[in-house]
């Protein structure tokens, strides 16, 4: 099993940043790649960004040249830096984690809300 707990959302207005981290824990050996997802109120769950366990890094259309994601594997915790944040990048943001193909781990969710 693996635990995953966020932490950093809240609310700044628009052109803001945000860092938000995700802590994992258990067996974190397991992992093969970490990412973020989010989900705006009536919208189903979008893939923001993800990190393989080698470094390589996606991004969603969306949030591509604005987000950055990393990891510190010795703290074994993801991060994702939001940059020139915008009104539509309000949602709750979910840290996931797979150990092959498909998401095997979700986080609880941090509340982010940009304003305008």
């Amino acid at each position: 099993q693996v635990q995953l707990v966020e932490s950093g959302g809240g609310l700044v207005q628009a052109g803001e940043s945000l860092r938000l981290s995700c802590a994992a824990s258990g067996s974190i050996f397991s992992i093969y790649r970490m990412g973020w997802y989010r989900q705006a109120p009536g919208k189903q769950r979008e893939w923001v960004a993800t990190i393989t366990s080698d470094g390589v890094t996606n991004y969603g259309d969306s949030v591509k040249g604005r987000f950055t994601i990393s990891r510190d594997n010795a703290k074994n915790t993801v991060y994702l830096q939001m940059n020139s944040l915008k009104p539509e990048d309000t949602a709750v943001y979910y840290c996931a984690a797979s150990v092959t193909g498909a998401v095997a781990y979700w986080g609880q969710g941090t509340q982010v809300t940009v304003s305008s």
